[in-house]
């Protein structure tokens, strides 16, 4: 029977639910998706608690990760060390040495010892007593060099095999410099299976070496456990351990780096690991290569080489040594051309040929490879832009925490912890621009024949950036005003109400989106109905999207009739039922 270490291995589960936007409370606020597992001081600067402790602590308990520290590590290390020698009742090296046989799961080691102790003991190289038998001899003879040597000169592990304390230091230190592949060492004896533990190591070796012995144990720690992974950031020296049990694989370590444990790659909510695998591979493929050759020139009759036109007329010369004249149109010599033939900018037999169908094949290739080429580059240009924008949002959240809000704070005569709607909002727009970069990338996997799906998915990802682009502007351009300020401005309450709305109202935009493509876009049935609420609301979305989805907020203005039966709220540009008397997105009532 499987161990219950055993019964999640987050590598196998690919279903993602709850998180940043779960969208369950008024407490959902921007900063749920980065306060999971701040544990420590270096973290206070991003995340200021206020008030909100008993919500964060609220949060806390429902984190599906711990991230741990070099010092956390150790730690557990041990505990796990102490539980197995102490319930086997055994040493401490022993213990070790099982456990990094089987991957530092402790229930594995208890299953398998109880079940069988003796194998276990072979499997592993746990000998109960030596191999050989050195009672009442002053020297022996080493194994590997055969020096006689005095008794106190040569050491043996536990088979008792014996070898001088010169040859033992070079046995490790070599095997020490190879690789972590010393942490599973055998008795130098080619017939033995005895293990050699932490002790001899210890006992024998330089400091040096010692370090990096304990380097590969504490790394094994993490490496060969299922359930602990390293932040996959550069430089950031932190782990994470997963808890069993969770649909969500999106997790955030201290240095500020969020990514998939599913995957490893960055965070991809609400995107599934197989798409961002595809997307991935095709950005680094050269398939768009061949695609962008296909679709932008055409191959020399004469030597094959592929030809790019980049001036006007169709007289074409290949590049040295072929330097084949030939018409770009139908690809015959030059020299049947001329003007009888339609002159340099035409070609008549091109046309004739084309109508008797001689091209067709070869001109719907290469109009299928630009239109495949054009619908890449849309999707991709936007994934890369969104990307770039979040990297400058991360550069100005930064610079808001560390020198703007105490510059703010001073200006406006306001305490630092009244300004946190900066923060949050912030925040806010870094998460939704993650989200909104992997939709780029949804959208290109989403079936061209699903129309509906489409439409609905370009609607809803339109209303989301283009409330994204009202809240990045207005924390990005308006603030700016008041940090250019020397004193109180009676303006900033209203820039507050405004921000902080703006805030609550794209985190709901970015909660429909999410959910909607969490569920496959389950809200447009397979005959290409959409749901209600989607219908209503995007007759009277004020957005205009084009291919792909962005989409042009709607004017702002009084609440104005965008239908019969429908009212733009003021505040959010949400299009509400006629009746309603507070807009269902940011709640407030119709002015």
């Amino acid at each position: 029977m499987d161990s219950e270490d055993d019964m999640h291995d987050a590598n196998d589960v690919e279903s993602l639910d709850d998180d940043f936007y779960s969208g369950e409370t008024e407490d959902a606020a921007p900063m749920d998706y980065y306060s999971d597992f701040v544990e420590d001081d270096d973290a206070d600067d991003y995340y200021d608690d206020g008030d909100d402790s008993g919500s964060l602590e609220c949060r806390r308990s429902e984190q599906s990760f711990t991230v741990l520290k070099e010092s956390d590590i150790q730690e557990r290390q041990e505990d796990d060390i102490n539980r197995v020698a102490g319930v086997l009742s055994i040493s401490r090296v022993s213990a070790s040495i099982l456990l990094r046989h089987y991957n530092w799961s402790v229930s594995k080691v208890h299953d398998a010892w109880f079940a069988d102790e003796d194998q276990v003991r072979k499997t592993v190289g746990l000998l109960e007593k030596p191999v050989v038998q050195h009672s009442n001899i002053n020297e022996l003879t080493c194994g590997i060099c055969f020096e006689t040597y005095p008794r106190a000169k040569i050491e043996t592990a536990s088979c008792g095999h014996p070898y001088c304390i010169s040859c033992w230091e070079g046995y490790l230190s070599t095997s020490i410099n190879d690789g972590p592949g010393c942490l599973m060492l055998r008795c130098p004896d080619p017939s033995c299976g005895a293990a050699i533990g932490q002790d001899m190591i210890n006992l024998l070796v330089s400091d040096e070496d010692k370090e990096k012995y304990n380097r590969y144990l504490l790394r094994s720690y993490i490496e060969d456990n299922k359930k602990t992974k390293w932040c996959p950031a550069p430089g950031c020296e932190y782990a994470v351990a997963f808890d069993a049990g969770s649909a969500n694989y999106d997790v955030s370590c201290l240095c500020s780096y969020s990514f998939c444990w599913n995957c490893i790659e960055e965070a991809h909510r609400p995107v599934d690991c197989g798409t961002v695998a595809k997307w991935i591979i095709k950005n680094c493929a050269e398939s768009e290569n061949m695609n962008w050759i296909l679709a932008n020139s055409k191959p020399c009759p004469k030597c094959k080489r592929p030809i790019e036109k980049n001036q006007g007329c169709m007289h074409m010369t290949c590049h040295p040594p072929c330097k084949f004249e030939f018409c770009w149109l139908c690809l015959g010599a030059w020299s049947d051309h001329g003007e009888r033939t339609g002159g340099f900018y035409a070609c008549n037999r091109y046309e004739t040929a084309k109508q008797e169908g001689v091209y067709d094949e070869t001109e719907k290739r290469r109009e299928m490879a630009k239109n495949s080429l054009e619908r890449y580059t849309h999707y991709y240009e936007r994934w890369a832009s969104n990307q770039t924008s979040r990297q400058k949002a991360l550069s100005d959240l930064h610079q808001m925490q560390t020198v703007h809000i105490e510059k703010l704070s001073d200006a406006q005569c306001q305490p630092e912890s009244q300004l946190k709607f900066i923060t949050e909002a912030w925040l806010q727009i870094v998460e939704c621009r993650r989200v909104l970069k992997w939709t780029y990338a949804y959208g290109y996997y989403l079936p061209e024949h699903e129309q509906a799906k489409k439409q609905f998915f370009e609607y809803l990802q339109g209303e989301a950036e283009s409330g994204l682009e009202r809240l990045h502007q207005c924390a990005e351009k308006e603030l700016q005003l008041f940090l250019n300020e020397d004193g109180p401005s009676s303006e900033f309450n209203d820039f507050r109400t405004k921000l902080a709305g703006l805030t609550s109202v794209t985190r709901n935009y970015f909660e429909n989106l999410v959910r909607a493509l969490e569920n496959g876009l389950a809200d447009v049935d397979t005959n290409g109905a959409n749901s209600s609420k989607a219908t209503s609301s995007k007759n009277a979305a004020g957005s205009s999207k084009g291919k792909g989805g962005r989409g042009k907020g709607t004017s702002r203005g009084s609440s104005r009739a965008t239908d019969d039966n429908l009212w733009a709220c003021e505040h959010c540009t949400y299009a509400n039922a006629k009746s309603a008397t507070t807009c269902h997105m940011c709640n407030l009532p119709r002015r």
